[in-house]
């Protein structure tokens, strides 16, 4: 029987995604844990690992196109099953699935729905009555048209400069220094993709093909400061002549993410706030004793990095907290993993820590200083962004005291870490000494968590911070 991998949810909430790349051909076996294709999501580009063990049948979708999650992406055949048997068979399933609905079938790549091109075109042949598919390896399509129906032909009209990449690619381009106007895309209608960039940075030069040809008409280009949307005159006023220059930004998927996740966040659970301030001195000092045991040149562990251990430890005395909320029940969990936010150009990302109660010290710090060089470059796998029931925001590199931050869905808190400040304290005996601060705020599920039960587990972390020996047993 015939197997059908299906667009995955690779962050929670996702709507769509793109496939940007295939790391297998039709005929190869797949077995279990195999990446099998590289996805672009809002946040990141994460290899998609397979969940099933078969042969490569074909691929039922375009590279560099919006896929709805849910969506038929390949097919593999089992033993004994042919390609064509398989994609037979998976068509077949297809079209009794949409008699069943009473709706026409329709094609493997809903989302994916072109606009009308700059110039007038052909209209384009009928959808077909099963899933259409390509049992050819992937192939360089730098040659495509853009009147084959991909996502270029999808872009808004632009000046002749824009060159049509993700914000994935624009950013990287941003951070390496390259110039994507001489980068030559191989994705589809022309479109930059992360290989593109690779190549270029190692080549070193300029690619000699010929420049994609989904770059439209200079006469549809629009003045910055024009209205986005034919409609935005009834969404806002229009600038007032001494409101001065402005630049619209356009949003990039990751910023509306962000906005959609957190505004969901916001609205949906009962946030409520407590925090404490911690005397770190201690703290300081045994990571000092550390530097200096450990030698010149080696990686000390970061303040950072005893949060996580101690909000670990914190759980580990309340694990009643270490929980979250679904829709049937409260699930607790044995282990502590706990996501990190990682600020990245154009948003953040939130990678997850595992297992941080069995880790020692320094393996948190290199797992953590791997994870964020990876979210920076868009790099991490599908596993590390899910999971967890807590996280961590530090702010205190910036020098910012005191934060409340939101909390991630589906986790039941988050901890909002500010900056190590001297200030004045009022010791036990009632005298005035100077100490070092760090003020954290909690930000709770009121659903999972109840006032005394995070009073209790702040307590607890306020207890292994100010002591930070008992981080190390």
């Amino acid at each position: 029987m015939a197997l059908v991998i299906r667009m995955p949810e690779i962050l929670t909430g996702m709507a769509e995604a793109i496939v940007i790349g295939w790391h297998v051909a039709p005929g190869d076996e797949v077995s279990v844990g195999q990446p099998i294709a590289e996805i672009e999501t809002e946040k990141a580009a994460v290899d998609y690992e397979s969940e099933q063990t078969g042969t490569v049948a074909g691929f039922l979708i375009e590279l560099g196109a919006p896929v709805t999650v849910g969506t038929p992406i390949m097919v593999l055949a089992v033993s004994g099953e042919s390609a064509e048997q398989a994609l037979a068979e998976a068509s077949g399933a297809a079209g009794a699935a949409s008699e069943s609905t009473g709706d026409a079938v329709a094609p493997a790549t809903p989302t994916a729905q072109p606009t009308p091109a700059p110039a007038p075109a052909p209209a384009p042949a009928p959808a077909p009555a099963i899933l259409p598919v390509r049992i050819e390896a992937p192939a360089d399509r730098s040659g495509e048209s853009a009147a084959t129906g991909t996502s270029v032909s999808a872009a808004p009209a632009a000046s002749p400069e824009r060159r049509f990449a993700s914000p994935l690619v624009r950013r990287l381009a941003r951070e390496r220094n390259v110039d994507l106007t001489t980068v030559v895309g191989t994705g589809p209608g022309g479109r930059i993709v992360r290989r593109d960039l690779d190549r270029f940075a190692a080549g070193g030069t300029a690619q000699s093909a010929a420049p994609p040809v989904a770059q439209p008409a200079a006469p549809q280009a629009q003045p910055v400061a024009a209205p986005v949307t034919a409609g935005a005159s009834t969404t806002r006023p229009a600038p007032r002549a001494d409101d001065g220059e402005f630049t619209d930004v356009p949003h990039t998927g990751m910023r509306r993410a962000i906005a959609r996740r957190l505004t969901e966040s916001k609205s949906t659970v009962p946030h409520f706030y407590m925090d404490v301030d911690c005397r770190v001195d201690a703290l300081l000092e045994l990571r000092r004793t550390m530097k200096a045991d450990i030698g010149p040149g080696a990686p000390t562990p970061s303040v950072n990095d005893f949060v996580l251990k101690a909000v670990a430890g914190a759980f580990q005395d309340v694990p009643e907290a270490n929980a979250i909320w679904t829709s049937d029940a409260i699930r607790r969990f044995a282990s502590v993993s706990v996501a990190v936010a990682v600020a990245i150009d154009g948003g953040l990302v939130t990678p997850v820590v595992r297992n941080v109660d069995t880790r020692s010290i320094g393996d948190i710090g290199r797992t953590v200083a791997d994870l964020a060089s990876r979210a920076r470059e868009g790099r991490l796998n599908q596993s590390e962004l899910e999971g967890g029931s807590f996280t961590v925001s530090n702010l205190g590199m910036y020098g910012i005291e005191r934060f409340g931050a939101i909390i991630n869905p589906p986790h039941a808190g988050i901890l909002a870490v500010g900056a190590a400040t001297r200030r004045a304290v009022v010791d036990d005996d009632g005298t005035i000494s100077s100490a070092t601060v760090m003020t954290v705020t909690l930000s709770g599920d009121h659903r999972v968590l109840d006032g005394a039960l995070a009073a209790q587990w702040l307590g607890a972390f306020k207890a292994r911070i100010e002591h930070p020996m008992r981080i190390l047993l």
